[in-house]
């Protein structure tokens, strides 16, 4: 079966059918994702944080998205690519989201590249799509603009926020993007934002009325037990085992039962002496 394609995903909201989209960053967790039926897979910025260390996502490159990309493209059959386009690689003008969107679907294998922003990313937006590229728009909470929205809070909640919001995710449909995440936003305004629109919404914590779901997939497979927004649950908790099986090769290391004899290798006629060279 070859890679899903927008009008797939497009035809999955037609259909009432959910979409599972997660992030990831490199060829060995997006081949399991792969595996399991995942319907997109997104490269984001987040990696900043979640694989470089950061506190936020500002410093992450188009190089590093590129970098990073390209390993999940290798790992793919089925999934739908998707890229994000990072801080500082798209807001100085539509050319420039043009170009660098072309870097993430020439040199990362991007079927579509994602950004943030509503209306004031409509330009963007419209531009990258006449050039024959897919985008998924992102609105409500914007990492990229953590320090204008004070911090990671719940986008939305008032009435002028509220009409806002709707307002941007119509403009990025009305631009042409085929997807649109909606983060950290009220359950009831992203049912209400997903029953207007036509284009599939895939919440982050907004509830269970948008038309899928994405999560990080270190959060989901419980990586990091000291990470607990509320919008995350973990299918599984997979810190204290990974932790206890490193703790267990370093014994086995330091008592030397590792490496055992069914770990090694032997010349032939094993018994033999090496011989000298003198």
């Amino acid at each position: 079966m070859p890679r899903k394609t927008v009008l797939d995903l497009q035809r999955m909201k037609a259909g009432s059918q959910k979409i599972a989209m997660v992030t990831a960053y490199d060829a060995t967790m997006a081949r399991l994702a792969d595996a399991a039926g995942v319907d997109m897979v997104l490269v984001g910025d987040s990696l900043g944080m979640v694989i470089q260390g950061h506190a936020d996502t500002l410093s992450v490159t188009l190089d590093d998205m590129v970098y990073h990309g390209r390993c999940v493209s290798r790992g793919l059959q089925h999934a739908h690519l998707t890229v994000d386009l990072p801080f500082m690689s798209y807001q100085l003008s539509p050319q420039q989201a043009l170009q660098s969107s072309g870097r993430l679907v020439k040199e990362a294998g991007a079927q579509s590249v994602k950004l943030e922003g509503g209306e004031r990313s409509a330009p963007a937006i419209e531009l990258i799509v006449t050039a024959g590229i897919p985008v998924v728009a992102h609105v409500g909470l914007t990492p990229q603009s953590v320090h204008a929205t004070g911090g990671w809070r719940v986008q939305g909640r008032g009435e002028a926020a509220a009409r806002q919001l709707v307002q941007d995710a119509l403009a990025v449909q009305q631009a042409g993007a085929f997807c649109v995440v909606l983060e950290m936003v009220p359950a009831e305004l992203a049912a209400e934002v997903t029953a207007r629109l036509h284009i599939p919404t895939i919440g982050i914590g907004a509830g269970a009325d948008c038309d899928g779901q994405v999560l990080v997939c270190n959060d989901l497979l419980g990586f990091d037990s000291s990470f607990k927004p509320r919008f995350v649950k973990r299918f599984a908790e997979l810190e204290a085992p990974m932790v206890g099986a490193f703790r267990d090769y370093v014994a086995q290391v330091r008592d030397g039962s590792f490496p055992a004899e069914e770990h090694s290798f032997h010349r032939e006629g094993r018994n033999s002496k090496i011989a000298r060279l003198y």
